[in-house]
């Protein structure tokens, strides 16, 4: 190997530059530049939007350190890259090839180290933050979440579901009536049981930082503790069909009173309609026609 390609990018006596340290400098350069960036200027932009509710606020945050994270790498590779095209670029009419090169363990060895704890402390994080009481309960984690809310939180249970092409809700504590649209108190924590009558959906509430799947014979629980007075969209987030593009709408959180003066006006109009529905259960099969589609 000649002197001019040793690793490290080791001088020879023809003047060739140090290129490993150029590119090391200049990476130290754009990650000290680009890493602030990340965290001050993007960071509060990059969705969810915390403020709406604990688990928005806490997706927001996990997002943002894996941003930060993956930018030192990133700006390796681009500067790496950029210096290779702009430096060791084939210059000439004339094809000529390039010094021969062997592998360099202390490279490879410190690729393995960095990543190693990069990869492991990233995991660490996001397990503690998933045994936390309040955090990354929003996900839907099936009948027995591993995540719960605080003891003694006594959560509004709500139950959603999924038909094509539109959600409903059934409020067991309140007769088991069914409304079409929803209204969650601010402030309190909110058990979602997320179902399907028909097809596999995904129930989204984006602001809220609540995704879960709805399955037909299935119960997935998700929790979540909206911060924030004010409208959420509900989206499907999983092909359902035809017109899946249009099982959307919105939701509202409100104040204690105004949830308690929607929910009593919901029991009243849908009083007739609440004693024919079917026994409230946390699960629902399908008929055949809806498993046909």
């Amino acid at each position: 190997m000649s002197a001019a390609a040793a690793p490290g990018g080791a001088g020879s006596a023809s003047g060739e530059p140090r290129h490993g340290v150029r590119i090391a400098i200049a990476w130290a350069i754009l990650t000290v530049i680009a890493v602030p960036l990340v965290i001050w200027v993007a960071g509060p932009h990059i969705p969810p939007y915390p403020g709406h509710s604990v688990q928005s606020g806490d997706q927001h945050t996990v997002n943002v350190v894996l941003l930060t994270v993956a930018v030192p790498v990133i700006a390796l590779i681009w500067v790496y890259f950029g210096y290779a095209i702009s430096f060791f670029r084939q210059r000439g009419p004339e094809i000529v090839d390039g010094p021969p090169l062997t592998a360099d363990p202390r490279i490879q060895i410190t690729w393995l180290v960095v990543t190693s704890i990069m990869v492991l402390g990233l995991a660490t994080y996001g397990t503690i933050g998933l045994y936390n009481d309040s955090r990354g309960a929003g996900g839907g984690q099936g009948p027995n979440p591993l995540s719960t809310p605080p003891a003694g939180s006594d959560p509004l249970v709500v139950q959603v579901i999924g038909q094509q092409w539109l959600w409903t809700y059934r409020w067991p504590s309140y007769g088991g009536m069914e409304t079409a649209s929803l209204e969650l108190p601010v402030n309190r924590w909110v058990q979602l049981n997320v179902t399907s009558l028909d097809v596999i959906h995904s129930f989204w509430a984006y602001e809220l930082g609540v995704k879960a799947d709805a399955v037909p014979g299935a119960n997935n629980v998700a929790y979540v503790k909206a911060t924030k007075t004010g409208q959420f969209q509900v989206r499907c987030a999983e092909l359902c069909g035809l017109w899946h593009g249009h099982m959307n709408g919105y939701g509202q959180v409100v104040s204690d009173g105004a949830f308690n003066s929607w929910i009593a006006a919901r029991q009243q109009q849908f009083a007739a309609i609440t004693k024919t529905l079917p026994p409230y259960s946390k699960v629902y099969y399908p008929e055949p026609i809806r498993r046909a589609g």
